[in-house]
């Protein structure tokens, strides 16, 4: 959701990315945002790292250690989609665009790539000594780049969905009276909970929220016609378009935009700067396109990675 952190001076490093973790408050993963689609719940085929070749100037800007290993290291919690989750055959195996860009940077390195489920909150302090990455729809605010690398790759924020062609005529600016679905316990719930309270401090009708758990119920109650709209995290909004195959469509613009980024340990500058020559790499020969296409995600694009940028909060 929109607007959700690490021994003497080491032990209390890890004591702050702890805390930070779980005070931040902008990753879907960290309140359930994603729904848990069943194994065939994927965009499309799943992005085939084969079709990246290695290239042979980056890989020998791997640091030693990382080369003797040869296996980039990734913590991801993997409860959101379509950023990250557990699918396939055997539902247990990590998907997502998050997972297959991860798969796309170590093809890029030469190095195989180990995508581990973590608890969203254990990832950042784990990295260095357990994670090489951290890939979990991190949003990059000033706290966390205080004890993290960042680089930057996707935008995310806030958007509305209604039924294919909205027939009942829904507008953002006029959600007084109207019944609008939120995934239980997410951002949105709050800022639409707010919403209404607005609407009924100007003597009109409150909105009828409609909060369930699974936001798959939420997409199959719009499509059938059973919410006015539906408010949910621009990924998230994008998957469900895809997986009601166009039943549901987006209305509006997507506010309260932000970036996230791949975390990496804060005194590992040199493998940060790697990542990001990489992503750019990945973005100017397309592949960084094509796996956000297949997730109907390229809406969330960026056109250019960056080492820890600036940011508003």
């Amino acid at each position: 959701m929109t607007f959700s952190a690490k021994l003497a001076a080491k032990g209390a490093a890890v004591l702050a990315i702890g805390a930070l973790a779980l005070t931040a408050c902008t990753n879907a993963s960290e309140t359930g945002g994603g729904a848990k689609p069943s194994a065939s719940g994927s965009a499309g085929t799943s992005f085939d790292p084969s079709s990246i070749q290695k290239d042979d100037s980056l890989a020998s800007q791997v640091p030693a250690a990382l080369k003797s290993k040869g296996t980039l290291t990734v913590g991801s919690d993997t409860t959101y989609a379509p950023a990250e989750f557990l699918g396939g055959s055997d539902n247990h195996t990590p998907m997502g665009y998050d997972v297959d860009l991860a798969k796309a940077i170590g093809a890029k390195l030469g190095l195989k790539v180990d995508v581990e489920t973590a608890e969203f909150t254990g990832i950042l302090p784990a990295l260095g000594p357990k994670y090489d990455l951290g890939m979990s729809s991190f949003t990059i605010t000033k706290e966390r780049l205080g004890a993290v690398n960042f680089v930057s790759y996707f935008n995310a924020g806030v958007s509305w969905a209604v039924q294919k062609g909205n027939p009942k005529k829904f507008s953002v600016d006029d959600v007084c009276g109207k019944s609008i679905g939120v995934q239980t316990g997410t951002t949105e719930a709050d800022e639409v909970k707010a919403l209404s309270d607005k609407c009924t401090g100007a003597g009109k009708k409150a909105v009828d929220i409609v909060s369930l758990d699974k936001q798959t119920d939420l997409n199959t109650r719009l499509v059938n016609g059973g919410l006015d709209a539906m408010s949910a995290d621009s990924p998230v909004v994008g998957y469900a378009i895809t997986q009601t195959n166009g039943g549901i469509e987006k209305i509006g613009d997507t506010t309260e935009v932000a970036p996230e980024g791949i975390a990496i340990a804060k005194g590992d500058t040199a493998l940060a700067d790697l990542i990001q020559k990489t992503v750019t790499k990945l973005i100017a020969d397309g592949s960084y396109k094509k796996i956000l296409d297949t997730w109907n995600n390229s809406e969330g694009a960026v056109t250019k990675a960056e080492v820890n940028p600036s940011v508003s909060s």
